[in-house]
């Protein structure tokens, strides 16, 4: 470890602490004060640090953080990328100690976003003040760009990428918001599936209906959208919307190869991991194809009607369902939401109106293991924790890296710190320091292999 990380260990993690009580949740208006708190302290840590040209950009949404040192002539530009934005800590019930109290029980830290991705942008924003500190320079220039609403679905870092295009001025991205596939395994993400998170609205009669009265003749919303969902997608885990499939890139050979490879124990991951009595999905791939590289439907909450206690006989007049879809390299998302929607609309049933509409989407990624800017991170990887650096994809969506793919047209280098159990979105995230802590060396030595 360099001798400036080594020596500051202490402060290092009482500086991820501060960062994470504060509880900069974005989907929540109610914090939008904390959001502003979060976005300032990532500005004065990068001043910290020792970076030019730090400040928040402003505009639609909650403020980017920027800063940059691009002193260093003739070599690479590495834009670093991360979020200051959490999710919601809910249910609170279910947490061990309080989410925004970062607790430390064993070699973890616990507390919302000490994971996903406040622990593991810090570690990205110390790795290049170590750098400064010990050398007085770095072997690479550097950009960041940090934003507060990748938990919502980025729409501000997306329309100022978008506009700025190849003026963003960088050669590729570095992000540290993706998970290692096993503990110690040093890990590089080189595929993201993209998504369209979707609601659809059905309504049936102009109010609510005694279903004594009107039950037998009136539409039902509620079981529109029930009948809606199962010709969406089938029993077996097959989407049925027509042409959806049309598009998708499946792995080579020698990806599925590699998969086959890799330490899994699928009793113990459905056991241990999911917790569940069996895995479902598509009859004919496996886990990792099903996980990674196949496109899917879930539905996250259906709304209507009368929940609460004791009973009400009423027909609803309305109801929703929140629904999203990932999708795998190749696929469009304009056109995957237009097939979902034909789809919506053709299922509803007579008497009720149906209307699906797109909360934000951000397309699939998938990076050559050719490309330079990532075997170089697979060497620094391997070097610091001692084993071969492996490649996998992931299910989840990070919208950004899409859109640097788009209108920037750079890659994204993926080199995630995070563990499988980390417990993201859900009560008791975690974080394991001594991935923290290796985490900044690892990156650090990924700037000086870059720079040579």
């Amino acid at each position: 470890m360099p001798p400036h990380v080594e020596t500051r260990r202490q402060d290092l993690l009482d500086g991820l602490q501060q960062f994470l009580r504060i509880p900069s949740i974005s989907t929540l208006p109610e914090h939008q004060p904390d959001i502003r708190r979060a976005a300032e302290f990532v500005a004065a840590e990068l001043g910290r640090a020792g970076l030019r040209n730090v400040g928040l950009i402003e505009g639609a949404g909650n403020p980017l953080v920027s800063g940059e040192w691009l002193e260093a002539a003739g070599k690479p530009t590495l834009l670093c990328y991360g979020h200051y934005d959490v999710q919601p800590p809910d249910p609170l019930e279910e947490w061990k100690s309080p989410p925004f109290d970062p607790t430390i029980r064993g070699d973890d830290i616990f507390a919302r976003g000490a994971s996903d991705d406040k622990g593991q942008t810090y570690l990205l924003m110390k790795a290049v003040e170590s750098l400064l500190a010990s050398r007085g320079s770095l072997p690479v220039n550097v950009r960041f760009l940090i934003e507060g609403e990748e938990e919502v679905g980025g729409r501000h870092i997306e329309s100022y990428v978008r506009a700025r295009g190849r003026q963003i001025g960088a050669d590729a991205v570095v992000i540290c918001d993706t998970e290692m596939f096993a503990p110690g395994l040093p890990t590089l993400c080189i595929g993201l599936r993209g998504i369209l998170y979707t609601e659809v609205e059905v309504t049936g009669a102009g109010h609510d209906l005694h279903s004594g009265v009107y039950g037998g003749v009136a539409p039902n919303p509620i079981q529109a959208v029930a009948e809606i969902l199962g010709g969406l997608k089938g029993a077996d885990g097959k989407i049925l919307i027509p042409g959806f499939y049309d598009k998708v890139r499946p792995p080579d050979q020698a990806e599925l190869e590699a998969w086959s490879r890799l330490p899994f124990d699928e009793v113990q991951y459905r056991e241990k991991e999911v917790e569940v009595a069996e895995l479902v999905g598509e009859p004919g791939f496996s886990v990792f194809e099903r996980a990674w590289a196949r496109p899917t439907l879930e539905v996250h909450g259906i709304r209507g009607g009368f929940t609460g206690e004791g009973a009400k006989t009423v027909i609803p007049a309305r109801a929703t369902a929140k629904i999203s879809m990932r999708l795998v390299a190749d696929m469009d998302p304009q056109e995957s939401f237009r097939q979902f929607a034909d789809s919506v609309a053709r299922l509803t049933p007579r008497g009720c109106r149906s209307k699906a509409t797109l909360i934000h989407a951000a397309g699939p990624s998938l990076v050559s293991t050719d490309n330079r800017y990532l075997q170089t991170a697979a060497r620094a990887m391997t070097e610091i924790f001692g084993r071969q650096t492996v490649y996998i994809r992931s299910g989840g969506s990070i919208p950004i890296v899409g859109v640097f793919d788009q209108y920037v047209g750079i890659p994204s280098v993926m080199m995630g710190f995070g563990l499988p159990d980390d417990n993201l979105h859900a009560p008791n995230e975690k974080f394991h320091l001594p991935n923290f802590f290796r985490g900044i060396e690892a990156v650090a030595r990924y700037l000086e292999l870059l720079g040579q």
